[in-house]
């Protein structure tokens, strides 16, 4: 399959929200991705479920939702009546990632577990069958325009070779800093979906920037 992009409203312009999601909708992107911080797992605060559920009574695409908070079990059948296609959670937040992932798929979403860049992907061996994507974050989760860890592409390599290994169908997520400069070697490295929130919202022509996103 070609790989897949999926466009960060963090970086939105939140007086202008619906005509973002609209742009979206109209653009070459596959999912969107909406970032869900809670000021404690990571030291910002973003938006919930009322902004998510207004997202999507317009969008026409899949909702892509990264938790980045404490106890993510107590509101996964939020998100999901929310509309999240896709509810992923961090391995550094889930004491029992198995039973995580497993609620997930149970409330009819695609399981996603994230990993921090501190956090080395062997310890998703015994946890890949329960997952439908892996996020990388190839920056410090919690603030949108930072700049891009280059071990992530290392890090994206092994983690492809651990899938393979496991005979698994999951998906490999780049979270943080991606760009038209640096989309083609993560794609190259085994990344199947590509986040990018000030790429996108930050260009001057957000459609052709999504599009060049996708050709690379």
């Amino acid at each position: 399959m070609t790989h897949l992009v999926s466009p960060s409203l963090l970086s939105v312009d939140f007086c202008n929200l619906a005509a973002g999601v609209q742009m979206l909708n109209a653009s070459q992107a596959d999912w969107l991705h909406l970032d869900v911080m809670d000021g404690v797992f990571v030291p910002n605060i973003s938006f919930g479920q009322p902004i998510i559920k207004q997202i999507k009574k317009i969008a026409t695409k899949p909702l892509d939702v990264h938790l980045m908070i404490v106890e993510p079990d107590r509101y996964f059948e939020d998100f999901k009546s929310c509309g999240a296609d896709i509810l992923s959670v961090h391995y550094e937040a889930c004491t029992h990632l198995h039973r995580s992932l497993s609620k997930i798929r149970e409330l009819g979403m695609r399981s996603g577990v994230v990993l921090n860049p501190h956090t080395p992907v062997s310890l998703l061996e015994d946890i890949i069958p329960m997952c439908d994507v892996v996020m990388l974050m190839s920056v410090n989760p919690g603030f949108g325009g930072q700049k891009f860890i280059e071990n992530t592409y290392e890090k994206t390599s092994k983690l492809k070779e651990l899938i393979l290994k496991k005979n698994s169908q999951c998906l490999i997520e780049i979270d943080g800093g991606v760009n038209t400069e640096n989309c083609k070697r993560l794609v190259e490295c085994g990344a199947d979906v590509l986040v990018a929130g000030s790429a996108v919202f930050a260009s001057s022509d957000p459609l052709a920037t999504i599009a060049q996103l996708k050709q690379e």
